[in-house]
């Protein structure tokens, strides 16, 4: 049974996709079987896998729409070394079908459940939004993992992702609980940062992983490159981090109920 996370946080622009595509390598690396699951209609997580979102002729959407399963959508991306299901524009209209269809915020869950034997963990890329899409990663994750820079607005951010985890805890998915919050583009040198790192420890306790991931300019090239930072430089400081963290994670995963 794969352990199943969603990257999530309704705050844009703070690394979930880089996160997701860098801890999938990662795992990878140190022997997890892992699927990726872009969420996005934006599909970069796709792209920054290696594989054109615009050659795709089976994505995340059709899963949703039951009109393919994850063994038929899935592609290997060879440079990562895990399984995606991938994500391009069509996925945007998902988000109006699925309005009418029954079981709609299960849909993702029932379709992972026929590759559960497939995989060891399967990490979900959700769009910076609380949409169908993201409720069904939600609704199919045990654990959300919360990719923060450490500054004033991500606090206010992850205030707002709290309560929904916990509202869709109450009312859809009894699995669901943060597994996590990953300090990313940390930059030492700014006092802020260092405040606020402070608080998320005092509030949030052993919540807080104890990697912290550097702001790193390799790890921004790397998707121009269809590559995850930890393949395209490994000797990188954002690309050990992330190493450092799927090795923490494998043993955080282990000590979950």
């Amino acid at each position: 049974m794969p352990r199943i996370f969603c990257i999530a946080n309704q705050k844009g622009g703070v690394g979930k996709t880089t996160t997701t595509v860098n801890l999938a390598a990662g795992l990878s690396q140190i022997g997890q079987r892992v699927l990726m699951v872009d969420l996005d209609p934006q599909g970069n997580a796709t792209m920054g896998s290696g594989i054109d979102k615009r050659t795709l002729a089976l994505t995340v959407y059709d899963v949703l729409l039951e009109s393919a399963t994850i063994a038929e959508a899935r592609r290997r991306s060879e440079k990562g070394g895990y399984d995606l299901l991938g994500a391009n524009r069509e996925l945007a209209g998902a988000e109006v079908e699925l309005v009418e269809l029954e079981r709609r915020e299960q849909r993702l869950r029932a379709a992972l459940a026929a590759v559960a034997d497939d995989y060891d963990f399967v990490l979900i890329d959700c769009p910076p939004s609380l949409s169908m899409l993201t409720l069904n990663g939600l609704c199919a994750a045990h654990g959300v993992l919360v990719p923060m820079q450490c500054e004033y607005f991500a606090l206010e951010g992850l205030s707002d992702l709290v309560n929904t985890i916990k509202q869709v805890h109450a009312n859809l998915n009894r699995d669901l609980q943060i597994i996590g919050l990953l300090r990313v583009m940390f930059d030492p040198r700014i006092t802020l940062q260092q405040q606020v790192s402070e608080q998320l420890k005092a509030h949030f306790g052993d919540k807080v992983f104890n990697t912290v991931i550097p702001r790193n300019v390799r790890l921004a090239e790397a998707p121009s490159y269809g590559l995850p930072g930890v393949v395209f430089d490994p000797q990188s400081k954002g690309a050990q981090a992330f190493v450092q963290f799927a090795h923490e994670m494998v043993a955080r995963v282990a000590t979950l109920r």
